[in-house]
């Protein structure tokens, strides 16, 4: 038994690409299944309970007002800008802007196609067009989440990855649930918008953003390996 939860591990993290689509799609399909049928799942309601009506207040609701205001158009234009303008290396900027807009008209296919109403009667926010997924979730997972990836395998100090990629995990839990907090999103929302951008991210990471950002420096001797440096352009 404990041979084939070896070997089953194993073969989950030579093929963890396949391993996180296949999850996130087996989540998002069952979400969406509930969500067409007009179903409030008990996620929705657990949610509901614990952010609206325990947690709202007024001291807290500036704080999920503020991370909310992270996924919104204005701020990730103003982050692509700064990364564009500082970060070092071959068009970090490039590979970051076009993996946002290519996630933000998946989005709004998705919810063109599905069209689940938002919640009403409990929103703190006014927002327009549908709920499901929500856009601010997979914006937050998509474009932050690009960044943990950068910084994890392109940043040679291990503390500096650590603590960006802690941070930027962080931003992307609290800017989803800065949207249930404010009531103009169902969890389940949420949920499928982290999955879809997730698997998003398994694929563009393997495909496009090293067209971008050159081949990923080994670590073992990246800091002896200069022509390995030069060649990524990223410390």
């Amino acid at each position: 038994m404990r041979q084939l939860i070896a070997a089953a591990g194993e073969l989950a993290h030579r093929n963890r690409r396949i391993a996180i689509v296949a999850v996130c799609a087996i989540v998002f399909v069952a979400l969406l299944e509930d969500v067409l049928e007009g179903d409030l799942m008990r996620i929705d309601q657990a949610a509901y309970l614990i952010m609206v009506q325990t947690l709202r207040s007024e001291q807290l609701t500036p704080f999920m007002e503020a991370f909310s205001a992270l996924a919104t158009p204005v701020s990730l234009i103003a982050f692509l800008l700064m990364i564009a303008a500082f970060a070092p290396g071959r068009r970090p900027g490039a590979c970051c802007a076009l993996n946002l807009v290519l996630v933000v008209a998946l989005n709004q296919t998705l919810k063109f196609l599905i069209q689940r109403p938002r919640p009403e009667g409990f929103a703190l926010a006014a927002e327009t067009g549908f709920s499901f997924p929500s856009g601010h979730s997979m914006a937050a997972m998509a474009f932050f989440g690009l960044l943990v990836w950068i910084v994890w395998h392109y940043k040679r100090d291990r503390a500096m990855r650590w603590m960006c990629a802690g941070a930027f995990s962080l931003i992307i839990v609290l800017i989803g649930l800065s949207r249930i907090y404010l009531g103009v999103h169902y969890a389940s929302d949420v949920i499928g918008g982290f999955c879809v951008s997730l698997a998003w991210l398994a694929l563009y990471t393997h495909l496009v953003a090293p067209l971008f950002l050159g081949e990923i420096p080994r670590r073992e001797t990246a800091s002896k390996d200069a022509p390995s440096a030069k060649k990524t352009g990223l410390p």
